[in-house]
């Protein structure tokens, strides 16, 4: 049912906490020094999302601790903003030693183009802050009710294209960060701002947005970002080497609520085209519509998606041309291949080469984790996190290749090319036992799971064939679940809802195929599908395209068709 959004609604308790919080301070700073508690009060825990870290606890030892009656083991996860996935090997190398030092030894590459380090106690918090901001990469934003991590193609040594559409990445990223001096005052020792003192923001306001908002640029014909998966995407439009402006996509985002129709996943809509030195004035006032015409009431009902479904897409486009002064051009004509990595060596356009590293479930842990750290000591490269949880390794010379293939082959680093393509097409969610929000396994379950679906693809010829398989936790759509070809998203432990029929291009949702069922009945019910496809699937066929065709599911056209 759609909401409607002039009726005046209570406030959640979220906009409460961000109006008094002084500008995202509230009592992180004291709560910081109770060394009672590795905990934080709720409001605070609300508030430190906005500088990038969440309070966890370890749900693999809950029960236990409850029974003894002990505090829960709380720790703090950090997400470390990385805009466009860029980074040097002097901050890979920092970020891998807080890994060690203050967290669980492990990275995690995230679907948003970001690090997460996890397992961090309260007494570590503030240091590993501050030594992230050492690293000239920083934490503010990484979570919270603000514009988070600007993503963009994965490697801008591709073409100058790629360069072009980095650049405007971090043009976005650099003009909606948030202007408030608490981030520097609590973390990283700054001057505190005088009681009483003006403190304004912008394009944010006093209580910042309603929920979340995610931005991406993608270039054609590759869809690596998923941008249609954006509350704001720009899609570059080129003329030989230069990018003559974006087509404007708005109101994507992938999550739901299990049990509640009137929430879920919704693909952006195309509504225009502008120039490149229009884009980040575009930005700002899409993000401002949403602050000011945004469910602050619901945070269920608070992303973008539900603005522009509450009140049309014509509405929005309306008022965005208002605000502008301007009007957005006709969209520009572009296609989409897929939304899949680029493995193993590849040449750049300058005669460089390119490494792209699998990585499952975005966790980089032991000998890879190792071999990465070694490389980027040793070589001359940069590096560059995926949007697909993986890692690029860019602008190595021809006579460094062979130095990268000997430390890989030293520390037994799996060669993509041993791996199958549905392997390689996986995307996999934290869930627990870290996320509170998890209901079942992702990150710990997707690998075994993909074992043996392996075997059956095998047996069918479809070890080369690129399915996306995407796995989640629960119904919030960290790894895009709805995107996946194949989907995977937790309902209970060890159950999960079975969805089937996107788009690899990412230009569509897949459907709900099997609820809640078991390990063994995913491999059950997907058999067949798998050996239809195998025998029955038209030349070039996606095998999304197929379960469309042969009716396993319906096509989805948009977000409020879903549940249909």
């Amino acid at each position: 049912m759609i909401s409607d959004p002039n009726k005046p609604k209570k406030l959640s308790a979220n906009e409460g906490i961000k109006e008094n919080s002084d500008f995202l301070r509230g009592t992180i700073s004291e709560s910081l020094l109770d060394d009672s508690t590795g905990s934080i009060p709720a409001s605070d825990a609300q508030l430190t999302k906005f500088h990038g870290t969440y309070l966890q606890d370890d749900r693999d030892k809950r029960m236990s601790l409850i029974k003894e009656k002990k505090e829960k083991a709380f720790s703090f996860m950090i997400r470390v903003r990385v805009p466009g996935g860029v980074c040097t090997p002097k901050q890979w190398i920092g970020i891998d030693d807080l890994s060690d030092k203050f967290a669980d030894g492990t990275l995690k590459l995230t679907t948003r183009q970001a690090f997460q380090l996890h397992g961090i106690l309260k007494r570590n918090l503030k240091q590993t802050m501050k030594e992230i901001n050492d690293t000239l990469l920083d934490t503010l934003a990484a979570c919270g009710d603000v514009n988070r991590n600007v993503m963009s193609p994965a490697n801008p040594f591709e073409s100058k294209l790629h360069a072009q559409a980095l650049d405007i990445a971090q043009q976005i990223h650099d003009h909606l960060t948030p202007q408030t001096s608490a981030y520097a005052e609590i973390w990283l020792d700054g001057e505190k701002t005088a009681i009483g003192e003006s403190e304004v923001e912008p394009i944010y306001g006093k209580t910042y947005l309603p929920r979340k908002f995610k931005i991406a640029v993608a270039l054609p014909p590759r869809n690596d970002v998923d941008v249609f998966s954006n509350c704001l995407g720009f899609v570059g439009i080129p003329d030989g080497e230069k990018i003559i402006g974006y087509n404007v996509l708005v109101g994507g985002g992938l999550g739901m609520t299990h049990g509640k129709t009137a929430t879920f996943p919704r693909l952006a809509d195309v509504i225009g085209f502008c120039k490149p030195e229009q884009v980040v004035q575009v930005s700002e006032e899409v993000v401002k519509i949403q602050r000011d015409h945004g469910d602050r009431s619901d945070r269920r009902h608070a992303r973008l998606k539900y603005t522009i479904e509450d009140r049309g897409v014509e509405w929005f486009k309306e008022e965005l041309n208002k605000r502008l002064g301007w009007n957005l051009e006709p969209t520009k004509d572009f296609y989409f291949e897929s939304t899949t990595d680029r493995y193993g060596w590849n040449e750049d356009s300058d005669g460089h080469w390119t490494y792209g590293l699998f990585v499952e479930g975005g966790r980089l842990r032991a000998k890879a984790k190792e071999a990465v750290r070694l490389i980027a000591e040793k070589i001359d490269c940069e590096f560059r996190l995926t949007a697909n949880q993986n890692l690029v390794i860019a602008r190595v010379s021809p006579e460094s290749k062979l130095d990268i293939d000997k430390i890989f082959k030293e520390y037994e680093v799996t060669d993509s090319q041993s791996l199958s393509a549905l392997r390689l097409n996986s995307i996999a969610c934290t869930a627990l036992p870290t996320c509170s929000l998890a209901l079942a396994e992702s990150e710990r379950y997707l690998p075994s799971l993909i074992d043996e679906l392996d075997g059956i693809i095998g047996e069918l010829g479809l070890r080369d064939e690129s399915i996306a398989i995407r796995s989640t936790g629960c119904p919030n759509g960290c790894g895009r679940p709805y995107l996946g070809e194949i989907g995977l998203v937790g309902k209970a432990p060890g159950k999960y809802n079975l969805y089937l029929g996107a788009g690899l291009d990412g230009m569509r949702l897949n459907k709900l195929y099997r609820p809640a069922i078991p390990h063994e009945e995913i491999i059950s019910e997907l058999r067949p599908v798998l050996e239809d496809f195998s025998k029955h699937r038209l030349e070039s066929e996606t095998f999304g395209d197929f379960c469309i065709r042969k009716e396993y599911v319906k096509e989805t056209g948009q977000g409020s068709d879903f549940h249909d």
